[in-house]
């Protein structure tokens, strides 16, 4: 069985990083980011960037965010410079701008923004480069600040989602995250209505209010992907594959998958 390749540029003890974008740089492997939301704005280069199995054409300026769920991979074959941003979820928590959260989670919904050539995000980024390289007593409040700034222009430039943003609960969020866990996902609202304190009616009415779907709903989104990702980039079985998800077998899972997506999960494997 072979299993997804997990990296971790950050240390243990930082909620943020900030670091200019490696020229050395040029074909990575499929890989996820270890419980951390990555945003990388390049300037220029050139060559291509698949996240989730959908490759993208590198055409600067472009900002691409990658979140901690997602696989993706560079094939570059220009000189790249810009800029990567890492953020781990406990960076929010401890601001003591909570806009900053609301921000964040609306633009880790736009996977690929192509922005204008006059665009500020080199400057914005520089700017967080050089607070976060020189500590000093105003940093938190002048990194949080710049954060808004980035995360705000990163909207201007993003095409307008196609449903509107979820409205903000902590249950709801709580619940996102934990299915934002992907190694431990289960086919069970009930075991996440637990583990959150909560009913599974309760969960049930919390997410239709908050994303206008049932809780199951909201599960089966996490689940499918993290299916096509298992399905997409490892040798795993269908078999292997029903059984980390805590299906019953694997002929539940191929119907469950089936009527999510359309076809099998052989047969999503044969086309891509």
């Amino acid at each position: 069985m072979k299993a997804l390749d997990v990296k971790t540029k950050i240390d243990s003890y930082q909620y943020l990083k900030i670091a200019a974008f490696r020229k050395n740089i040029r074909t990575t492997t499929p890989h996820k980011h270890n419980s951390y939301v990555e945003f990388v704005f390049l300037s220029s280069g050139s060559g291509t960037h698949t996240i989730d199995g959908k490759t993208y054409r590198v055409t600067p300026p472009v900002m691409f965010t990658i979140r901690k769920e997602q696989v993706h991979h560079w094939e570059l074959t220009g000189e790249p410079d810009g800029y990567v941003l890492i953020l781990k979820k406990q960076y929010i928590e401890n601001s003591r701008d909570m806009a900053l959260r609301d921000l964040l989670a609306r633009v880790s919904a736009h996977t690929y923004v192509q922005v204008e050539p006059s665009n500020n995000f080199a400057k914005l980024f520089g700017l967080l480069l050089e607070s976060w390289n020189l500590p000093h007593p105003c940093q938190v409040d002048e990194i949080d600040g710049l954060l808004k700034a980035l995360l705000s222009n990163i909207l201007r430039y993003a095409q307008p989602r196609k449903r509107p943003t979820p409205i903000g609960t902590d249950l709801y969020h709580r619940y996102e995250e934990m299915l934002g866990l992907t190694e431990t996902l289960r086919n069970n609202v009930a075991h996440y209505a637990t583990a959150l304190a909560t009913s599974p009616q309760n969960l049930n009415a919390v997410c239709r209010k908050a994303a206008g779907q049932p809780a199951a709903t909201v599960l089966a989104n996490h689940l499918v992907g993290e299916a096509k990702r298992l399905l997409h980039y490892t040798e795993m079985s269908v078999k292997e594959i029903a059984t980390q998800f805590d299906f019953a077998d694997s002929s539940h899972f191929v119907k469950y998958f089936k009527r999510h997506v359309g076809m099998t999960p052989q047969a999503f494997r044969k086309q891509t």
